[in-house]
């Protein structure tokens, strides 16, 4: 059995979620396993890095799939470009590895960085519809910087945690978390962390544009976290607005992973 390893883009907003959800939604997971399929002639199971939620971007999902198949049927083949025929412009397969059977997309992974998008205009711009969050009241970066640094470190993130998909305890580390202004109009929210809970991104963001708009004082922050209460938190931010940039692995295992 091969490994395969490949990395991802897409926009999210037409589909339900990366997780397969049923015969009515079409997810991630669904369509490329389905290509997948399809181009193999034969069933393939896909494991990915995490989940993304409905209408959640991706610029570097990270995938793996086992196949029963000589080494040489990869060889002199462009396996990128192949899954361009099979697969909808909205997903991009943009490198793939042949990777060691200790390599796990999923289990792997150390860490992750997201990013948010929000596009602040007295009016919306066409372009970045799909791709940001509007919000037409100017927002204050520096309280929103100042928000931020209270969610570094490790922390019981109960409070940023959508109810749906159970976790055995809440606790998790953050090892950046910052606001920058790409453009004039356009912010961008980065936070690296060694795991998150369900849409806590969103939930984090939300929050710190709630005490922005209220004018809370940014070290609020630190009061939300600790009473552990999501109704203490701010609602959770659009999704149109985040991506997963990047997934982490041990560099011993991305070391032995052989481009295709």
């Amino acid at each position: 059995m091969l490994r395969i390893r490949f990395l991802v883009s897409y926009d999210g907003t037409d589909y339900c979620g990366w997780q397969r959800q049923g015969h009515d939604l079409t997810s991630l997971q669904q369509t490329i396993e389905d290509a997948l399929s399809k181009m193999f002639s034969r069933k393939i199971t896909l494991f990915a890095s995490g989940r993304t939620d409905s209408g959640v971007h991706a610029l570097a999902q990270v995938c793996h799939f086992d196949i029963d198949l000589p080494e040489s049927r990869f060889e002199k083949w462009d396996f990128c470009w192949a899954m361009r025929a099979v697969l909808p412009p909205s997903i991009v397969v943009k490198k793939a590895w042949l990777a060691p059977k200790d390599f796990h997309s999923t289990l792997s992974a150390t860490h992750k960085t997201y990013r948010y998008f929000i596009y602040n205009s007295p009016r919306p711009n066409p372009f970045w519809r799909r791709t940001s969050h509007w919000l037409r009241h100017p927002l204050d970066l520096e309280h929103l910087r100042a928000s931020s640094q209270f969610i570094l470190g490790k922390h019981d993130f109960k409070s940023f945690q959508t109810a749906g998909t159970p976790v055995r305890d809440t606790v998790r580390e953050i090892y950046e978390a910052r606001w920058d202004r790409r453009s004039k109009n356009l912010l961008q929210f980065t936070v690296t962390g060694q795991g998150f809970l369900k849409q806590m991104v969103r939930n984090l963001v939300g929050t710190q544009l709630m005490l922005e708009k209220d004018g809370r004082d940014p070290s609020e922050m630190t009061r939300i976290i600790q009473v552990c209460d999501r109704r203490q938190a701010g609602p959770s931010a659009p999704p149109q607005g985040l991506f997963l940039w990047r997934v982490y692995y041990p560099s011993d295992l991305d070391k032995r992973c052989r481009p295709l």
